[in-house]
């Protein structure tokens, strides 16, 4: 999830910051999506834990709160750094499991535990993978950072698929290299070991595909050796992305079919695909930052194609905003997903109440306008920590109020 991508680009067209002030009626549908995401990059939802015992415990006790506060579904974070919560056969087990990477639990197997906890309580479990992200941020040379990692990392193991993407003065991020043919392979293996192994309700995908702030990105080499169609460089990105995402999508239909499962697929972009122009007819009346040029991430092309099944665009603006309207963006994601069958659930941002034009009733009021949109199925909640422990009376309010009354 990406808290610090602000829109940064024009201003909006004329009439885009619509305001929605008044309050807005509170229709609890039969059935709604009431996701949240567990971040586990950082620690930032979820510790490190000494123990298996302890994991469990603090699992359980996470799992209980969620489902008091009304949620249906738990996305969790398998995947941050191209590692794994569980015990895999593609990548070692991550550092934000146990304090190290590689480090494990002997015998014990997290993600089992969380999809039967999970599932124990009543809510749907969502298998959250960042499919690219290597190291979010490093001061080493990038041979010196691989050299850190497990000896099972595809990355250390992989150096040719791995870019270096400056970032602040003297750092980089390194991630997996999307033109890379070997990269999307990997990806869709990890992507299978899961859902053939286990039964999660879903496989669920973030936001960061190409780095929102790498205006550098060092893939001329595979741009020139993996580009036999002689796409422009922003085509020939997107086309990886892309590509990456049908084959995930097919695999999940072979082992659906293979299985007897019903393993869903979702994505959840940054919540403006393009800004309306004469370039971009089919944006959005937003001056926002894009997915579709900045991520290189065409995601109204996954809803349209229907390689997912649902979709939760992260729309982490209030109603008055002056380059990104929640409003604007919501009805334009309903005439995205409508006559495709694919579900859309809208993205909140928790952390942002309380900061300026953030009212009150800002929260409650974008929850009930997902409520009266007849494509919408439901929301999802950024993040879990700011659920469980919420620091502002908003969200309080916002989730006594809309979530866990009148159901």
């Amino acid at each position: 999830m990406n808290m610090g991508a602000a829109v940064t680009l024009a201003a909006a067209l004329t009439g885009a910051a619509v305001s929605q002030a008044g309050p807005v009626p509170n229709r609890p549908p039969v059935r709604e999506f009431r996701g949240v995401w567990v971040a586990t990059v950082g620690n930032i939802d979820f510790p490190r834990c000494a123990s298996a015992q302890l994991f469990k415990k603090n699992f359980s006790e996470l799992a209980a709160r969620l489902a008091r506060k009304g949620c249906t579904a738990v996305i969790f974070q398998v995947r941050p750094n191209c590692d794994a919560f569980y015990p895999s056969s593609h990548a070692p087990w991550s550092t934000w499991l146990a304090g190290k990477e590689g480090r494990g639990f002997p015998g014990f197997d997290p993600l089992a535990y969380m999809i039967s906890e999970t599932r124990r309580q009543g809510m749907e479990f969502h298998a959250w993978f960042n499919p690219y992200r290597v190291v979010r941020l490093t001061k080493l040379p990038k041979e010196g950072c691989l050299a850190r990692l497990a000896p099972g990392n595809f990355a250390r193991k992989n150096p040719g698929c791995v870019l270096a993407v400056p970032q602040a003065p003297g750092a980089v991020a390194l991630m997996l290299d999307p033109g890379e043919p070997a990269v999307t392979r990997h990806i869709v293996a990890v992507v299978s070991e899961v859902a053939s192994r286990y039964r999660p309700d879903a496989i669920h995908f973030d936001d960061y595909f190409y780095p929102y702030d790498g205006e550098t990105i060092p893939d001329g080499e595979s741009f020139r050796r993996n580009n036999p169609r002689g796409l422009s460089l922003a085509d020939w990105r997107r086309n990886n992305v892309d590509r990456m995402i049908s084959a995930v999508r097919q695999a999940l239909d072979r082992i659906n079919a293979g299985k007897e499962r019903k393993v869903k697929f979702g994505v959840s972009p940054f919540g403006i695909w393009c800004n309306r122009s004469p370039a971009c007819p089919a944006g959005s009346l937003t001056g926002g930052k894009e997915s579709y040029s900045t991520l290189y991430a065409d995601s109204r092309l996954w809803v349209k194609k229907r390689w997912v099944d649902y979709i939760a665009p992260q729309i982490y603006w209030n109603r008055a905003h002056k380059k990104a309207p929640f409003t604007v963006l919501l009805d334009w994601w309903c005439t995205v997903v409508r006559g495709t069958g694919v579900r859309l659930y809208i993205g909140h941002a928790l952390y942002q109440c309380g900061k300026p034009g953030w009212g009150p009733d800002e929260l409650a009021s974008q929850l009930r306008l997902v409520r009266s949109r007849p494509e919408a199925s439901g929301s999802v909640l950024f993040s879990s920590h700011y659920l469980v422990a919420p620091p502002d009376a908003a969200v309080r309010r916002a989730v006594s109020g809309v979530w866990t009354s009148g159901e």
